[in-house]
């Protein structure tokens, strides 16, 4: 019963998914792609952030006994005593002219429906000025630009546009359930983020970590821990690894969630993605800017450090590197005594998890493969790593499971507390075969991302697939990191037996031979006929 359940549930859910596309297709018109998800996305976060504090403020006026009341009716006046609870428990309020149902119910009257649109946001945002959750509302709706030639080239087009845009986010039918693992809104948002990133290549999947890799991260780094007191990603894109932290544990047994952006619209899709997955703002702390030069979110208790980091930074990213004399004093690269390539950061990345990740937590990387071998800076960075035994394990992936790239990656995973049976050894997986064919790429299975988490979690040694190995052979290896170096190939080639191929030759060679000897006889017996 249970399964089949199950097997309806995710039936509905496919459904839900294709009326989704289907009319973020519809509306798409002028806008192209990946820029267009702002609008489709940020429609949907305005739709339901205004049924989430209409839900919220029907809710307390029905457990005060007053049961027929209804915020989406109330005079804006009236409505205005509520105002400071609401941005006290929900960091924002909407006046009730402005909920999404009601803008919705005019929309096709408004003849300056863009300005109206451009002032409801301004007035979300500035509802948290001087609260707990400024930040995160700050310069939230700055890309969903309502007065962009890209809706049309007059008011009246760009009207016409968004009222279609409105209608269209209205009409997908959500069952809300407040005790819902993932609410509805945050899995439309991961399946158009999905899709809109599947659809523009290298530009979308650069923002962007599919869910069954974030998954595998997310466990990894947890390990057996069923809470949490943060979790960081300092490179978030749209935070999608982090909420994978959270349905794991569960939202409620993550203390708090930290995250850097550089991409200014990323970022703040990455706090409209939280919103939507129900993380109130006084959970999260998101920050915008470039991690490796200005690192916003350094924990600021020593002994509060990032117990758990996820991350799957740009590949090869370009950064200051030396150029920057500031940074060989910095103390997140200082320790290895040389910076990442200017050409090529990643390792950066990995030194600034290191430095920020608590003495009991562990760090899970998506890395460049160049990193595991190359020599320069980079051989002398993994000489520091290994040395100092802050790496447990290596894990190549297989290719082509991100959106932009056939590269076969691999995860690096960090730890300063390494458990006794692991202390001066790294392991290392051969992971390239656990996936199924999807279309044009490769995914993760359920099964392949236990499987995985299962070799990581009991550190075997199992042919041909993973091997735990002493950090001195790593060193004799002149610090290659490569999984190919440590866990040997099995051989697919047929076994031939040397002997019986021998003995078959010779018998064919036999063969031959007699063949030959009759056709002499007959030629022979042939010419003395014909004498």
């Amino acid at each position: 019963m249970a399964d089949i359940i199950k097997q309806t549930k995710e039936q509905e859910r496919a459904e839900l998914h294709k009326s989704i596309w289907r009319i973020a297709e519809d509306l798409r018109g002028m806008v192209d792609g990946w820029d267009f998800k702002i609008y489709v996305l940020g429609t949907l976060f305005y739709r339901y952030i205004s049924e989430n504090i209409a839900r919220y403020i029907d809710d307390l006026q029905v457990r005060a006994g007053v049961v027929e009341f209804c915020f989406a009716n109330l005079d804006d006046n009236k409505a205005e005593r509520v105002r400071q609870k609401c941005v006290d428990e929900k960091g924002y309020y909407i006046k009730p002219s402005e909920l999404f149902c009601n803008v919705l119910a005019t929309v096709d009257l408004d003849e300056n429906l863009n300005t109206t649109l451009q002032s409801i946001f301004a007035g979300i945002e500035g509802s948290s000025k001087g609260s707990h959750s400024e930040n995160n509302f700050k310069g939230l709706f700055n890309d969903l630009d309502t007065n962009s030639n890209k809706l049309g080239s007059t008011t009246p087009e760009r009207c016409k546009y968004l009222a279609k845009l409105l209608q269209g986010i209205a009409s997908i039918k959500f069952e809300y359930n407040g005790n819902s693992e993932i609410d509805a809104f945050g899995d439309a948002y991961e399946y158009l983020m999905a899709m809109y990133a599947s659809g523009a290549g290298k530009s979308g999947g650069e923002y962007f970590t599919p869910q069954e890799v974030s998954e595998l991260l997310a466990r990894i780094s947890i390990g057996d821990k069923t809470s949490i007191d943060n979790a960081y990603d300092p490179a978030c894109g749209s935070a999608g690894l982090l909420l994978q932290i959270a349905k794991i544990l569960k939202y409620r047994n993550v203390g708090h969630f930290f995250g850097q952006e550089k991409n200014i619209t990323t970022y703040n899709l990455s706090r409209i993605n939280m919103f939507l997955h129900g993380v109130e703002p006084d959970r999260f702390d998101f920050a915008h800017g470039d991690t490796l030069i200005n690192p916003a979110l350094a924990p600021k208790d020593p002994n509060k450090e990032y117990e758990v980091i996820v991350s799957n930074p740009p590949y090869s990213v370009k950064w200051a590197g030396d150029s920057n004399l500031e940074l060989l004093d910095d103390e997140r690269f200082k320790a290895a005594g040389v910076l990442a390539p200017k050409s090529k950061g990643d390792m950066a990345f990995v030194m600034h998890c290191l430095h920020w990740l608590a003495p009991h937590g562990k760090a899970a990387i998506v890395c460049f493969p160049g990193i595991m071998y190359r020599g320069g800076a980079e051989q002398k960075i993994r000489k520091y790593l290994i040395d100092n035994d802050r790496i447990e394990a290596i894990i190549q992936m297989p290719d082509n499971l991100f959106f932009g790239t056939s590269i076969a990656t691999c995860i690096m995973v960090l730890s300063k507390g390494k458990c006794n049976d692991r202390r001066s050894r790294t392991l290392f997986i051969d992971a390239s075969k656990f996936y199924v064919k999807s279309t044009n790429s490769n995914k993760l299975s359920d099964d392949s991302i236990a499987d995985i988490y299962k070799l990581f979690a009991d550190a075997l040694d199992v042919p041909h697939i993973a091997k735990l190995i002493e950090n001195s052979k790593i060193v004799e290896q002149d610090y290659n990191l490569s999984v190919s170096t440590y866990v040997e190939q099995e051989d697919m080639r047929e076994v031939v037996d040397i002997t019986a191929l021998n003995a078959e030759i010779a018998g064919i060679v036999a063969n031959v031979n007699r063949l030959r000897c009759s056709i002499d006889n007959i030629i022979a017996e042939i010419e003395g006929t014909t004498k």
